[in-house]
C-alpha cells in the first residue's frame, strides 16, 4: 500500500533539555499514548506503536518552526537520531545556528516552548473495537519531519531533561556497540512485530528469521506480501484520511463554495459536499477540543463564532472569498485590459519614472572618442484608496443552511468590487485629467487629439481610424527626435457605437482592392458601457506601452473578505473590501476621437 496520508502529531515540552554548546535538544518524539483523531467515519483513537515504524532513512530529517515549509528559513535544524525505548521514540536534535532562528532557539532554552510534532506517512492502518471506541494502529509508518509547534496533542511526548537523559559525549561515553546475540534478538523481534502488525500470520515471519533475512529485506517481503493480499481482495477505492486540521478546514471551504457558486468537487472535497453549516461548526468545535453533545444548534453556531481556537469562521470566510473572487474575476471592467498592474506595499502616493529613449548611435571620429549623452525622464503618479461595504450572516440563514442566499450575497460583493474598479478606470480615461507637465492627457499640442470629431459608423469612419493609427506611428520620445513606433492594438468604444465598430472591424471578401478593410483583424474592440457618447479611441498594446497603471496593495490584491467582531448583531458579520488605485501612464499610449 503506498504512503499516502500525511498526519501531525504534537506533543508537549519541557524545559532545559538544550545544550548550547552543540545545540542539540533530545526529544520523545512519539509514544503509544491515545491521540484522538476524526474521520469521516467519526472519531476515533489513534495509537503510534513504536515496532511498526520504518527506521530506515531518519537521519537528516528537518526540524520545522511550526510545520512551515514556504521557506528555507522555516527549517530551523535537522534530526541526528532517531531510538525505540519501549514503546517511546526518541530523537537527537540539532538546531540551527541562523541568526534568524535565534529567536527559536532561545525560546528552548528558557523553556518557553511548548509543544513539539512530527509529522508522518502511514501506509496502512489495523483497525479494532474497544470498550473506548475505535482504536486505529499503523502497519508501517515513518516520520518525514519533526517541529516545534505551540498546538500540542500527545501530553506524554517531550523536550526530555538533562538529567533524565544526558546526550552522550563522544569521547568521554563511547557508544556501547551490541554483542552479535543481542543484534539477532533484536532482529526476530522486529521481524514478528512488523509481520504481526500487518496481519500475514506467524508462517511469514518463522520463514524469514531461519533465512536470516536482514530487516531492509524483511520489510520488502512483508510489503509484497500485503499487496499480493490487497489484490485477491475486493477493491474498494477510498480517498486517503488526512486529520490536518488546515487540510480540513481547507477541503471544507471548498465544498462550501461549491454549494454557494455551483461546480464539480475534487475527489478530496467530495465527502464534505454532504456537511451542512452545522455539521461544519460542529466539528471545528471537536477539533479545538469543545464537546458539543447537548448543544443546540443556536448555541453551537455561537461558540464556534467566538471559541478562540475554532477555525469555522475562517471557514466561512475563505468559502466567501473564493465566491466573492469568482463573481469578481467574471465582472472585471475590459478596461484592465488596457493598463499596467502594479503591487504597491503601502497607501503613499507612488510615482512611476519614465525614462526617454537612448535616440541613435553616433559614428566615432579618427580619435575614437565616444560622446555622452543624458536621457530625458518623466513620470506620473497614483495612490491607494480602500472601499468596503459590510454584510451580515443572520443566525437563521446558519441554521437554514440556506447556502444560495450566502452565495448570492457573497457574488454581490464581488460585483460589486469590479464595478467599483469600473467606474474608477471610466472616469480616470474620459475625464482627460492634466498629467505631471501641466498639460491634460488628450491634447492637439500631443498630437493624440483628433481634429475631425468623427463617430464609428459616419461617412468617413475609416479615414478618420487611419489618422489615428498615422498619428500613433509618428508619436516621437521625450526627447522630441526619436521615432517610438507605437502600433494601434485595441478600439475603445461605448454602446453607442458598438455595432457600427463590430462592422469597421468585420472580416470581408471584398471584391476590388479598394473595398479592402484594412483593420479587419488588425484591431481588437472593447465596449465599455459607462462611454454613453460616440467618443471612440485607440490603444496600444500594454506589453508595448502600457496608457494607464493600476494597482493594489501587496498584500491584498482583489476583493477581500473578512470577519469582523459584533457585539451588537447576532448571527456573523463579514466586511468586503478592496484596495486600489489607478492613474495614467502614458499620453502617447492613446488617440482620441471625439465623435460626432
Amino acid at each position: 500500500m503506498p504512503l499516502d496520508e500525511t498526519l501531525i502529531r504534537a506533543a508537549t515540552t519541557r524545559p532545559n533539555s538544550y545544550d548550547p554548546e552543540t545545540r542539540r535538544v533530545s526529544a520523545v518524539i512519539a509514544t503509544a499514548n491515545p491521540v484522538q483523531r476524526r474521520d469521516a467515519r467519526g472519531t476515533y483513537l489513534e495509537i503510534l506503536t513504536a515496532d511498526t515504524l520504518d527506521m530506515s532513512a531518519v537521519q537528516g530529517l528537518p526540524v520545522l518552526d511550526s510545520h512551515r515549509t514556504a521557506s528555507v528559513r522555516d527549517q530551523i535544524g535537522r534530526v541526528r537520531s532517531i531510538t525505540l525505548e519501549g514503546d517511546q521514540v526518541i530523537a537527537v536534535l540539532e538546531l540551527t545556528s541562523a541568526e534568524d532562528a535565534a529567536p527559536v532557539v532561545q525560546r528552548i532554552a528558557d523553556g518557553t516552548v511548548s509543544g513539539v510534532s512530527i509529522g508522518y506517512h502511514v501506509a496502512g492502518w489495523t483497525e479494532k473495537q474497544t470498550a473506548q471506541g475505535r482504536v486505529r494502529t499503523p502497519t508501517a509508518w515513518r516520520i518525514t519531519e519533526t517541529t516545534l509547534t505551540s498546538n500540542p496533542a500527545d501530553p506524554a511526548a517531550r523536550l526530555r531533561q538533562q538529567e533524565e537523559s544526558p546526550m552522550p559525549d563522544p569521547v568521554i561515553d563511547p557508544p556501547v556497540t551490541p554483542s552479535a546475540e543481542e543484534l539477532e534478538t533484536q532482529r526476530r523481534s522486529d521481524i514478528r512485530g512488523l509481520v504481526r502488525s500487518a496481519q500475514l500470520g506467524d508462517d511469514l515471519a518463522d520463514q524469514l528469521i531461519d533465512q536470516n533475512t536482514d530487516m531492509n529485506a524483511a520489510k520488502a517481503a512483508i510489503f509484497d506480501a500485503m499487496q499480493t493480499r490487497q489484490r485477491s481482495a475486493p477493491v474498494i477505492r477510498v480517498h486517503g484520511a488526512n486529520d490536518d486540521p488546515a487540510t480540513i478546514t481547507q477541503r471544507q471551504a471548498d465544498a462550501l463554495h461549491i454549494r454557494m457558486a455551483g461546480g464539480e468537487p475534487a475527489p478530496a472535497v467530495r465527502q464534505y459536499m454532504g456537511e451542512s453549516l452545522l455539521d461544519m461548526a460542529r466539528g471545528s468545535l471537536a477539533r479545538s477540543g469543545v464537546s458539543t453533545r447537548g448543544m443546540s444548534p443556536d448555541e453551537t453556531f455561537t461558540r464556534a463564532a467566538e471559541h478562540t481556537t475554532s477555525d469555522f469562521p475562517n471557514l466561512v470566510s475563505n468559502a466567501m472569498n473564493k465566491t466573492a473572487l469568482q463573481s469578481y474575476q467574471a465582472a472585471a471592467s475590459p478596461l484592465k485590459t488596457l493598463g499596467r498592474q502594479r503591487s504597491l506595499s503601502n497607501f503613499k502616493t507612488a510615482s512611476s519614472i519614465r525614462l526617454g529613449e537612448m535616440g541613435r548611435l553616433e559614428e566615432l571620429s579618427e580619435s575614437g572618442e565616444i560622446t555622452a549623452t543624458s536621457r530625458a525622464e518623466n513620470g506620473e503618479s497614483m495612490s491607494l484608496t480602500t472601499y468596503a461595504r459590510g454584510l451580515t450572516v443572520s443566525r437563521q440563514l446558519l441554521i437554514d443552511d440556506d447556502l444560495g442566499i450566502l452565495g448570492d450575497m457573497t457574488a454581490a460583493f464581488g460585483e460589486a468590487a469590479a464595478q467599483t474598479e469600473a467606474d474608477i478606470l471610466v472616469d480616470l480615461i474620459t475625464s482627460n485629467p492634466n498629467l505631471s507637465d501641466g498639460t491634460a492627457v488628450f491634447d492637439a499640442s500631443r498630437g493624440n487629439l483628433s481634429g475631425t470629431a468623427t463617430a464609428i459608423g459616419d461617412a468617413g469612419d475609416q479615414a478618420a481610424v487611419e489618422e489615428a493609427r498615422k498619428a500613433m506611428r509618428g508619436y516621437k520620445g521625450l526627447d522630441g527626435k526619436t521615432l517610438i513606433n507605437v502600433a494601434p492594438k485595441y478600439l475603445l468604444v461605448g454602446p453607442e457605437t458598438e455595432s457600427a465598430a463590430e462592422k469597421l472591424l468585420a472580416q470581408i471578401y471584398p471584391a476590388t482592392v479598394g473595398n479592402v478593410n484594412a483593420f479587419a483583424s488588425k484591431l481588437s474592440l472593447l465596449v465599455e458601457p459607462r462611454i454613453t457618447d460616440s467618443r471612440w479611441m485607440v490603444f496600444a498594446d500594454p506589453a508595448r506601452l502600457a496608457a494607464i497603471q493600476y494597482g493594489y496593495l501587496s498584500s491584498a490584491q482583489g476583493v477581500q473578505i473578512q470577519r469582523s467582531e459584533s457585539w451588537s448583531t447576532l448571527g456573523m458579520k463579514f466586511r468586503a473590501f478592496l484596495d486600489f488605485g489607478a492613474g495614467w501612464l502614458e499620453s502617447r499610449a492613446a488617440y482620441l476621437n471625439e465623435g460626432s
